[in-house]
């Protein structure tokens, strides 16, 4: 079942062509993998996903992106509603400069999404739990979050997306900032996480699209080369630019 249906998606920066004539199916509670060299469109392209290139002035798009049938670039979306049910994680942890509980209660409070200081607490409790981080971190929820490692900030930076209920989880390389043994625990996490949510993730890595993803999509100077199932793009590419790419003799 699709999650996401991108349909002849174009998109600008000015006179500048970023992406051409993209269409695509992310299917639901699947991880799908966005790869290709810098430059070619994969973040632009995850952005359109939860209208995060709106706040870019002089940008437009052409095309259809519809979640769960509906066009969110259509009259009447409410981009806030769109943002907490498509929610993103970014390349570099981005936590805010206030306590571990304020950082996952923000969006909560925000958005009214709590009736008591209990059912925050319990929310606090449930996203940390849903990042992995919940045992590390449950003795000192007033520390402050700029304290803790980079790996423990992305998680801490997942917990606060999925405090909002999100259906999507958009992750534009996630693990470019993290050591080794925090990369493999964001990996657990995202193979933990893909039960209740669908993720798309941006990945300059090669090996870990092929461990991660049910699906991936080959970006190449904005066009879309390639998209199937994870394990035939990376044993039977259909494309020779595909091959090229992923054996390392391209880009």
């Amino acid at each position: 079942m699709d999650k996401i249906r991108v349909e002849n998606l174009y998109f600008y920066y000015g006179d500048k062509l970023a992406l051409s004539d993209i269409s695509i199916e992310i299917k639901s509670q699947r991880i799908t993998a966005v790869i290709g060299p810098s430059g070619c469109g994969k973040s632009t392209f995850v952005r359109c996903l939860n209208r995060m290139n709106d706040t870019i002035p002089g940008t437009r798009m052409e095309g259809r992106v519809l979640l769960d049938g509906q066009d969110i670039y259509g009259p009447g979306t409410d981009v806030v509603d769109l943002r907490r049910r498509v929610g993103m994680v970014f390349q570099r942890p981005n936590p805010f400069p206030q306590s571990i509980f304020d950082n996952v209660a923000f969006g909560p409070r925000v958005l009214g999404l709590y009736g008591n200081k209990h059912e925050l607490a319990h929310i606090v409790e449930e996203s940390l739990r849903g990042a992995a981080l919940w045992d590390e971190v449950k003795d000192d929820l007033q520390r402050d979050a700029l304290s803790l490692s980079l790996g423990q900030q992305q998680r801490l930076c997942i917990a606060r997306v999925i405090a909002v209920k999100p259906e999507v989880i958009l992750m534009d390389e996630p693990c470019s900032a993290l050591d080794p043994i925090a990369t493999l625990k964001i990996e657990e996490l995202m193979h933990t996480l893909k039960a209740n949510y669908t993720i798309v993730i941006v990945t300059h890595n090669m090996q870990q699209a092929a461990r991660v993803s049910d699906w991936t999509g080959l970006f190449w100077l904005g066009e879309l080369v390639e998209f199937g199932p994870t394990q035939e793009i990376f044993t039977r590419p259909k494309h020779k630019l595909t091959e090229e790419y992923i054996t390392g003799r391209a880009g």
